[in-house]
């Protein structure tokens, strides 16, 4: 089901992610996704994510789908040029994908293949005006299709973002060019998120706030130094800091929960960044109460 057809019906929504795997071994991926099945409403399938090569998003997107799984697609523009985007979109319709989320995509020089050659023939919001081309019947040249899409169309925004300005702005475009939610970067403090949902609603358009699992204090003071948009509390990096090696799952599980309950009320879902710890979410909707 489209995830815009759930929120309609007033629906809490809750995703998460799955990454393909880097080669064609699939089994821990469909034992994550199996994990999700019964918890989630929707898994997203990283689409290269952090410019590491992997299985494409849309083959590993299709086996989802054929297993009764719902995925969302991610569409990145680092890779491809703006023919192959279209086709792609096209082809994820044709294997009964429904949901789609835009993004830019990160620069290759993060990655394991820094010698590639960028694309970005397209960014987040021209890749969302192609698609809702597609969703109309024509191509980006105003060419008639054989047959459209009627995706869901998705894009992410940063609650955290200082200043948020630029976000609000861009946010606004998102939704001019098609995007029906929006996904967001990761959200530590409730009052922040609480302030910035105050400003979005105005947009009309469903958001879901992104719940990283933090890992360790280590793991929080690299995001707060490299990830643009990312702001972990102090608080909670000595909570983290001051948790025992092996206790810091439990940890993770108790401060994602603390999250969810605390912004549940102001936004329209959840979505759930595991990161490798797939197998801690359904103890974080439990513990939310979800």
């Amino acid at each position: 089901m489209k995830l815009t057809d759930l929120f309609e019906q007033g629906k809490f929504v809750v995703t998460s992610e799955v990454a393909p795997p880097k080669g064609t071994d699939l089994e821990e991926m469909h034992e994550n996704a199996e994990l999700l099945r019964s918890r989630v409403d929707a898994i997203n399938i990283t689409d290269q994510q952090s410019s590491v090569m992997r299985l494409g998003s849309l083959v590993a997107s299709q086996q989802l789908k054929d297993r009764g799984i719902e995925p969302i697609f991610q569409a990145t523009c680092r890779d491809r040029n703006r023919i192959a985007l279209q086709s792609d979109l096209l082809s994820a319709w044709a294997a009964g994908i429904e949901n789609v989320l835009c993004l830019t995509g990160d620069h290759v020089s993060l990655g394991d293949t820094p010698g590639a050659k960028p694309v970005f023939d397209l960014d987040s919001v021209s890749l969302l005006a192609a698609a809702r081309k597609l969703n109309q019947g024509v191509d980006m040249e105003e060419n008639e299709l054989l047959g459209k899409t009627n995706f869901a169309l998705g894009a992410v925004v940063t609650p955290d973002a200082d200043p948020v300005e630029p976000q609000l702005i861009k946010m606004g475009r998102k939704v001019d060019a098609g995007a029906a939610f929006f996904q967001t970067q990761a959200v530590f403090d409730a009052e922040t998120f609480a302030a910035f949902m105050e400003r979005a609603r105005s947009f009309g358009v469903p958001v879901l706030a992104g719940i990283i699992l933090l890992k360790s204090a280590g793991m929080a003071r690299f995001m707060n130094a490299n990830i643009a948009g990312v702001n972990v509390p102090q608080a909670l990096i000595d909570e983290m800091a001051a948790t025992a090696k092996g206790d810091r799952r439990a940890k993770s599980v108790e401060i994602a929960a603390r999250i969810v309950r605390d912004v549940k009320e102001v936004c329209q879902g959840v979505h759930i960044m595991p990161l490798g710890w797939e197998k801690q979410v359904p103890a974080v909707l439990d513990a939310a109460g979800i």
